[in-house]
Formats: structure tokens, sequence, C-alpha cells
């Protein structure tokens, strides 16, 4: 199969980047940090009728924004979900729930980094996958703030300190990373 490329100059397009989580229909994801729901018509599209999203966010305004979207398109396998990912069983998800964690420009946002990974380590199963999409750069007043930056290295070296190892990298976009890790 020939995996999209990321057109130069381009911010994050969430159709190409879901290409690269190779989500199967039916499968469980959760988007942890889902926002204003930026990703959700891609992953929604991408677990079909069968699968179940769960579209975390700790902003109640956006958990209601996000239950309004789900709503509003009629999408039963979309769930949104007030949590926070640096308080244990924060999310309120079970253990070993989730086949699939995506973690989209939301890293650097975490006050206590290791919380939030062990966080989304209880609730993705054991050979579940973990992507991880964040800045590389402040960008022209975009993103985050230069010193909040949580580059690949240090991502990686995040996951890592929690016993999880990369897998892979995959294309996002000029001003984006993206690192895949395996549970």
């Amino acid at each position: 199969m020939v995996m999209p490329e990321v057109a130069p100059g381009r911010f994050l397009d969430p159709d190409t980047v879901v290409t690269h989580f190779h989500i199967k229909p039916g499968e469980t994801v959760a988007d942890f940090g889902a926002g204003v729901g930026y990703f959700v018509p891609a992953l929604a599209a991408a677990i079909g009728s069968e699968g179940k999203l769960f579209a975390c966010e700790i902003q109640q305004e956006l958990v209601q924004k996000l239950g309004d979207i789900e709503r509003g398109r009629d999408w039963a396998t979309v769930t949104p979900v007030w949590c926070d990912l640096e308080a244990p069983h924060g999310s309120k998800l079970p253990d070993s729930s989730v086949d699939v964690g995506i973690l989209i420009n939301t890293l650097f946002m975490f006050e206590d980094k290791a919380a939030a990974i062990q966080e989304i380590l209880r609730v993705v199963r054991p050979g579940g996958k973990i992507f991880v999409v964040d800045w590389t750069e402040s960008f022209a007043g975009l993103g985050p703030a230069p010193e909040m930056v949580v580059d690949e290295a240090a991502a990686v070296a995040l996951f890592e300190s929690a016993g999880i190892t990369p897998t892979g990298t995959y294309p996002t976009g000029d001003h984006h990373y993206g690192v895949v890790f395996r549970r």
C-alpha cells in the first residue's frame, strides 16, 4: 500500500495523518486531548460503524461542543469524555480498553507529562498502539511558546522512561512530528 505524503508547507491534515495510524474498522480509539474535534471526523470514518471513539478532553465547554457535534452528525460511535489525564484514572476509561491511543498537539500542554503518559498506558491494551503528533517548533505565533515545545527526542524519552519504546515515525507536515509506540 502506498501511503500519501503530506504536502510541503502544510499543517496537519487529519484525513492524511490518520492514514498513518492504520486503524481497523471496529477498533476502539481514544483521542486524548480532542479539543474542538479537528480529528474526530477522520477518526470516526476510520473506525467505521462497529468501532468506538472516545473524544477525551479536559475543557468542559469543548466536551459539550464535541457532544453537540456528535449529536448533530448522529455519530453513535463517538463518545465525548471529560477527563484529566494527569490524574490517576482521570480518563474514566477502563484498564486496557482501548486499541489505539491518539495524542495530537497535546503533549506539550501537560504539566505532569509522566502522569499523563501513565494514564494513557493504563487504558491502552497490551499490544495496542499510541500515536503522538506534536509541534517541532513554535511557528509564526501558532502552537506552543518556544520554551514549551516537546521535540521528538524529548517525547521519545518520556515514553521510554515509562517503559515504552517507539516502533516508527510517520510524516505529519512541516511543523509537526509523528511517532508510534506499541504498548
